[in-house]
C-alpha cells in the first residue's frame, strides 16, 4: 500500500505518506494556550507520516475565532514544547500552520477592534461563530501599507517561535478565505496599490510572507495550502485558474519544502464562472515542490491518487479526528470510527480525545 510507504518531507524523515490535516477544534484557554487534553489529542494520532497542527495565529491582530491557540508569546511557546515532546515521543514529525484570520473574525471576541481585512469587504452569505454565539461579520478595516508590512513580520517572527517550541516546520494557512487567501480574490481584495489590482500585485502579499518564512527558519521547513476552487468564506475570484496558475509559477521560483491542495467541496459550490478542472491535475502537475493532496479522501481515493504520481503525500481531516490511529486502521482494513459533528469545533475531552482504537 503506498500510504503506508516511508517518504521524505525537505530535511524529514516519515514514516509513512498519511498527513493529519490542520483542523480547528476550539479547546484552547482564554489565552491561547494548550493544555493536557491538546497534548494527548496529538500524541494519540502521532502515527501518521505528518501532523499538521490546527490554526494558530500568528499575533493577536490575527485573532478571528475564540479558544483557538496563539504563537506569539512565551507562555505559548512553553504550552506548544509538551505537544511537540510528546509528539517526538512516539517517534511522530509535527508542523506548525501558521494563521491570520483576516476579515473573518469579529469585534466581539477582538477587545472590540475591527478585524483587518486588504479593502472593507464583508464577508456575504454566512455568519461568524463568536463566543458570543453566531453573528453577521463586518465591515473589516482596510489595511494599511505599514500594517501590510507589520503583518508579514509578524509571520517571521511566528515561525521563528514555532521552531523554539519544537516544530519540525511551518506551513502558512493560505487557504479556506483567510488573509492570504483574502488578497488573491476579487470579493475581498479592490485595492489599488502594490497589493491590488493586477494578479501579480493581489499575489504579492502571500510570496512576500513566503520570502519572510524562508528566511526566518530555512527553505525545508515551510510550506502553504492553497485552496484554488474553494469559495468559503465569500472567496470568489474572477479568474482563479489564470490567478493560481501565475500564483504556482511564482512560488515555484522559491525554494521550500511542501504545497498542500486543497481541491474543492460538496458542502461549497463554485461560482458557475469556475471550471471544472481536477485541482490535483491540473495546479498539481504545475507544482514543484513536494504535493500533499488534501480534502474529502478516503483509503481507495487516496491510493488512486498516490497512485497517478503527482501527489507524493495525502491529508486526511475528519477521518483523523475520529481514528487517531487511521495508519493501522488503514493497514488491517479495520472499521472506521464516525466522528461526532457536535463535538468538532469545541467542548472538552469528549469528541476530542475518547475515540477508541481499532484493537480496543
Amino acid at each position: 500500500m503506498k500510504l503506508l510507504e516511508k517518504t521524505q518531507l525537505g530535511g524529514v524523515s516519515l514514516k509513512n505518506r498519511m498527513v493529519m490535516a490542520a483542523m480547528t477544534r476550539g479547546r484552547t484557554d482564554i489565552n491561547g494556550l494548550v493544555g493536557d487534553m491538546t497534548i494527548e489529542y496529538y500524541s494519540q494520532r502521532a502515527s501518521a507520516g505528518l501532523l499538521f497542527t490546527e490554526s494558530i495565529r500568528i499575533s493577536e491582530e490575527a485573532t478571528g475565532s475564540p479558544l483557538t491557540p496563539g504563537i506569539f508569546n512565551n507562555q505559548q511557546i512553553d504550552a506548544w514544547k509538551k505537544v511537540t515532546a510528546a509528539v517526538h515521543d512516539k517517534g511522530g514529525v509535527i508542523i506548525a500552520q501558521l494563521w491570520h484570520t483576516g476579515r473573518m473574525g469579529h469585534s466581539v471576541d477582538r477587545n472590540g477592534r475591527l478585524p483587518f481585512a486588504p479593502s472593507p469587504l464583508p464577508i456575504r452569505g454566512m455568519q461568524h461563530f463568536t463566543s458570543q454565539g453566531k453573528k453577521d461579520y463586518e465591515i473589516p478595516q482596510e489595511m494599511t501599507i505599514q500594517e501590510i508590512k507589520q503583518t508579514i513580520k509578524d509571520y517571521g517572527h511566528a515561525a521563528k517561535n514555532a521552531i523554539a517550541a519544537g516544530f519540525d516546520g511551518v506551513q502558512l494557512h493560505a487557504a479556506n478565505g483567510y488573509l492570504p487567501n483574502q488578497f488573491l480574490a476579487e470579493s475581498a481584495n479592490q485595492r489599488t496599490d502594490d497589493y491590488g489590482g493586477s494578479i501579480p500585485n493581489k499575489a504579492r502579499f502571500v510570496l512576500d510572507v513566503m520570502q519572510e518564512l524562508i528566511s526566518a527558519v530555512g527553505s525545508e521547513k515551510v510550506g502553504i495550502k492553497l485552496s484554488p476552487y474553494h469559495p468559503y468564506g465569500d472567496m470568489i475570484l474572477d479568474d482563479p485558474a489564470t490567478t493560481y496558475t501565475y500564483l504556482i509559477e511564482e512560488l515555484n521560483k522559491l525554494d521550500f519544502a511542501h504545497v498542500e491542495l486543497m481541491r474543492r467541496s460538496s458542502n461549497f459550490p463554485s461560482p458557475e464562472h469556475y471550471v471544472a478542472e481536477n485541482e490535483i491535475e491540473f495546479f498539481g502537475r504545475k507544482i514543484r515542490q513536494t504535493l500533499i493532496a488534501n480534502s474529502g479522501y478516503d483509503k481507495a481515493s487516496a491510493e488512486a491518487e498516490l497512485e497517478k504520481g503527482i501527489a507524493k503525500l495525502i491529508s486526511f481531516g475528519t477521518l483523523y479526528i475520529a481514528n487517531p490511529d487511521l495508519p493501522e486502521r488503514f493497514e488491517k482494513n479495520a472499521t472506521l470510527n464516525k466522528p461526532d459533528r457536535a463535538t468538532m469545533f469545541g467542548g472538552g475531552k469528549h469528541g476530542y480525545t475518547d475515540y477508541p482504537l481499532w484493537n480496543e
